[in-house]
């Protein structure tokens, strides 16, 4: 496998490739909590439309227009003499886990991302709202449309990536114009100089490379809000989509996944330690279960403290296995006692978004010698 393009993007050469070009990868199994609650830099996963764009940041503007009183442009020297924050936030690929959804029906078409489609970082920037508030919105707006630097092609057609949230979600203090990310300057390959982070919503809501921001009164007919990332009913594929009646995504479900140890593994027999981590979107995780016996009986798992609300919180528990084979599986709990489907099939759509089955790992246990 070429190397060259994640070599040139400064990331881990253990990083799993998707696609080259343009560049879609992430952490393996075995990395993806390595850096504890933060994913370095050099592993944070990476989902891309088109190519990177060359962004000149002595000449980029940031424009905001659309319903608003007072439409403006602003430069990054202004936009970082505004107050900055910083975040810890999950973002996560709406496909992660895909994989397992193709397992059940073949997807065709789309990125076959196992687990490495889901990172977290400590962002730097400004909140959106502070943005907003400046140009002042007229009473009928409702949506904020982002519109990126990079191209792609869809149907013989190219336009530049976008997508919008609601105008209430873009006034939370979550929401950030970010230029850093873990306390440097944001990569070219994560958006740099500008991106959007929207913590809790799926990561295409996060448009890299952001240079146009409209206040309008319906979501973004942009093809990657108005058809792309849709929810459609199991029994709907290409041939018979009606691409208008899917569900925008926008916020995620609750999920969980189990890190270590990892599928296929020999262990020895005996305790045996389980990590791993749960998200929820703009929920918080209350509670991580897991199960050796189909989900007979369950185990609660102990959970660390959250970075930050809108990041993952990990979790590990102890687990006393004989010699044999063994499957793990996992399920999270939110706030709003919401858990997890027991089966991708459950779940299963022709674009594989949003499987948030219970996730298994078979497993050997060895006896001593």
């Amino acid at each position: 496998m070429n190397r060259t393009t994640t070599t040139a993007y400064g990331k881990n050469p253990e990083i799993l490739i998707r696609q080259e070009e343009p560049l879609n990868a992430g952490p393996p199994p075995h990395l993806l909590l390595s850096g504890g609650e933060l994913t370095p830099s050099d592993l944070f996963f990476v989902r891309n439309h088109g190519a990177v764009p060359e962004v000149d940041q002595a000449a980029f503007w940031l424009t905001v227009e659309g319903r608003i009183r007072k439409p403006f442009r602003i430069s990054l020297e202004e936009l970082r003499r505004l107050p900055r924050v910083t975040l810890a936030a999950t973002l996560q690929c709406a496909g992660n886990r895909r994989s397992e959804m193709m397992a059940v029906k073949d997807i065709p078409g789309e990125l076959g991302w196992g687990s490495e489609a889901i990172s977290t970082a400590e962002w730097g920037g400004v909140p959106l709202r502070e943005v907003l508030n400046a140009a002042g919105p007229e009473p009928d707006a409702r949506h904020v449309e982002l519109t990126g630097l990079d191209e792609t092609e869809r149907h013989g057609r190219r336009f530049n990536f976008g997508g919008s949230i609601p105008l209430d979600k873009a006034q939370q203090p979550e929401v950030l114009l970010a230029y850093e990310m873990n306390g440097k300057p944001l990569p070219a390959v994560h958006g740099g100089p500008l991106r959007l982070v929207v913590p809790g919503y799926i990561g295409a809501r996060s448009v890299k490379w952001l240079s146009r921001i409209t206040v309008q009164e319906e979501p973004s007919a942009n093809y990657f809000q108005s058809k792309a990332y849709r929810l459609f009913p199991p029994g709907v594929d290409h041939d018979t989509v009606d691409w208008d009646s899917g569900l925008m995504l926008g916020t995620f479900n609750v999920n969980s996944l189990i890190c270590s140890p990892l599928v296929g593994e020999t262990l020895p027999a005996g305790r045996v330690t389980v990590r791993g981590w749960a998200f929820a979107g703009e929920r918080d995780v209350e509670r991580v279960d897991l199960s050796v016996d189909g989900g007979v009986t369950w185990i609660v798992a102990d959970l660390a403290p959250a970075r930050s609300r809108w990041a993952w919180r990990l979790w590990q528990a102890q687990l006393e296995l004989a010699p044999g084979e063994h499957e793990v599986s996992c399920r999270a709990w939110d706030a709003a006692a919401q858990t997890q489907p027991e089966d991708p099939a459950h779940v299963w759509n022709f674009k594989g978004y949003m499987n948030n089955a219970w996730h298994r790992v078979r497993i050997t246990c060895a006896a001593a010698e």
